[in-house]
């Protein structure tokens, strides 16, 4: 017996004056080391053990499975005893249970020699901690699962807006941010980071504008984060956030009504292209003049009336999608609308098909895609009723476009380009003529297919447009050329 308290007084003398293993499991609690099989896996090194951690129904959650009682488990995961051991000739046994957030656990150790003081010490720290680890990842879990729902629903929000379903878009957004959308404008935004910090952006955008404005992650572009902003604080906010960071990049819109929100992003994202070349990194919207501008408006309003009245016999509801879907189509990519719309790319395209179908037209053809873009845009001005024709002009393209003053428009823009002794007029005159290919142009024009796409790169900064995307800024220059007639109108089949 003497012997006996002598060895245990020399043992508890070891594991008070060798604190390595308690250094070591406290390691495991340090933002890098979270790991519970990491933790299992240092136990039963640490101890010489078989290690094993799993819940109630038998679900092993770290370790290797190890033959345990299942009445025992039970009584242990129910709460009715707190641990137990059991040894054999062969192998010692404890048991442990560890509280979990949703359920218990129970951590079981097996090991050839007995149990002595500091093994049991070990494996109850180690239980305490895997305690910790495990509320601590169920919080982070269900910290994730609320942030993921909440961007799922401010994207949602923003799909809504961009089909003009504002209604919808308020009703949504009252219940997690009252008063978000009361206003009935609002200026969007577009800040561009590298797409492995986008998250944190995002973040520090929900910050500065103290969740005034919605903050959405662009689910087209990977380092775009879109802000729809009421308030009129929220582009200092961002300016302010852009100045901060060197890496990031703002574009802004004009203020449009909620209804345009796809508007005014297309103006974000044209912004956006000149933030690049500004010292300050950001950029909003130019106002420039516009050529549906400087057109008779009684006019331009009949005419869009004539032209999308096959749509007209529609459903209302199918209408509305159509005519939304088209405006980003055109604006957009196939699959980026897509994106936007929360839809696939097919159903993007079926519809357009439809569209063009009712047109009686060809969107691959650039010069229709620009006045069907133009018919669109208007069309948003008008009431949102089925037109029978009675009291519209009964004019044509032709007659829209052969104005003094959009005439003029179409000849002091196009006219930039005649000093450019490469003659981009001509290249680019080409390009438009064969859909935007360069490949096809350059067959044309007899010349390499990248001297094509230098020639239209070089004219973006000379006419203060991007072409080489489909947009607004493309579509404008198509008119210009149509209302100089270096291009030829295209054909509608329609009414129009």
């Amino acid at each position: 017996m003497a012997g006996r308290e002598d060895g245990n007084r020399q043992r508890a003398a070891q594991a008070g004056t060798d604190p390595a293993w308690a250094e070591e499991l406290l390691e495991h609690l340090r933002p890098a080391g979270r790991d519970v099989r990491r933790v299992v896996a240092w136990l039963a090194g640490t101890v010489g053990a078989t290690v094993a951690l799993q819940d109630a129904a038998g679900n092993l959650i770290a370790g290797n499975r190890l033959p345990l009682d299942e009445g025992l488990v039970a009584d242990i995961t129910a709460g009715r005893i707190a641990s137990a051991a059991w040894e054999s000739r062969e192998r010692h046994l404890r048991l442990v249970r560890v509280e979990h957030p949703s359920h218990a656990c129970v951590l079981a150790v097996s090991r050839q020699d007995p149990f002595d003081r500091r093994s049991s010490g070990v494996v109850t720290h180690t239980a305490q901690v895997i305690e910790l680890l495990l509320t601590a990842s169920e919080s982070t879990a269900a910290g994730q699962r609320l942030r993921r729902a909440t961007s799922d629903l401010r994207l949602a929000i923003l799909q809504l807006l961009m089909v003009e379903d504002t209604i919808a878009a308020r009703r949504v957004a009252a219940g997690l941010w009252p008063g978000l959308l009361d206003a009935e404008t609002a200026c969007v935004y577009v800040v561009e980071s590298a797409p492995d910090v986008r998250d944190r952006v995002a973040e520090e955008c929900l910050d500065s504008t103290r969740e005034d404005a919605l903050v959405v992650r662009c689910p087209a572009m990977d380092g775009h984060v879109i802000v729809v902003g009421p308030r009129e604080t929220t582009g200092d906010a961002l300016r302010s956030l852009v100045g901060r960071h060197p890496d990031l990049f703002l574009g802004g819109s004009v203020r449009q009504s909620l209804a345009q929100t796809a508007t005014a992003y297309g103006q974000a994202v044209s912004a956006l292209a000149v933030a690049h070349f500004r010292p300050d990194k950001t950029a909003v919207y130019a106002e420039r003049t516009h050529p549906e501008r400087l057109m008779d408006p009684v006019a331009l309003r009949g005419w869009t009336s004539r032209v999308l009245r096959p749509l007209d016999t529609l459903p209302h509801h199918t209408r509305a999608e159509l005519l939304a879907t088209t405006r980003l189509g055109l604006e957009f990519t196939a699959v980026n609308a897509a994106k936007v719309l929360g839809v696939s790319r097919n159903t993007v395209r079926a519809r357009m098909e439809r569209v063009e179908a009712l047109l009686g037209t060809d969107f691959a053809d650039l010069t229709v895609r620009a006045v069907v873009h133009l018919a669109l845009n208007t069309r948003i001005g008008l009431p949102d009723a089925p037109s029978d024709g009675a009291g519209e002009p009964d004019l044509r393209l032709a007659d829209l476009l052969s104005g003094p003053a959009v005439r003029t428009w179409g000849q002091d823009l196009l006219g930039r380009l005649d000093a450019d002794a490469r003659n981009p007029r001509r290249t680019l005159r080409t390009w438009i003529a064969v859909g935007g290919n360069a490949e096809r142009a350059a067959q044309a024009l007899g010349v390499h297919a990248q001297t094509v796409r230098e020639h239209v790169r070089s004219a973006e900064p000379v006419l203060e447009r991007q072409l080489l995307a489909a947009g607004t800024d493309l579509y404008e220059v198509v008119l210009a050329h149509l209302t100089v007639g270096d291009l030829d109108l295209p054909v509608l089949r329609s009414p129009a």
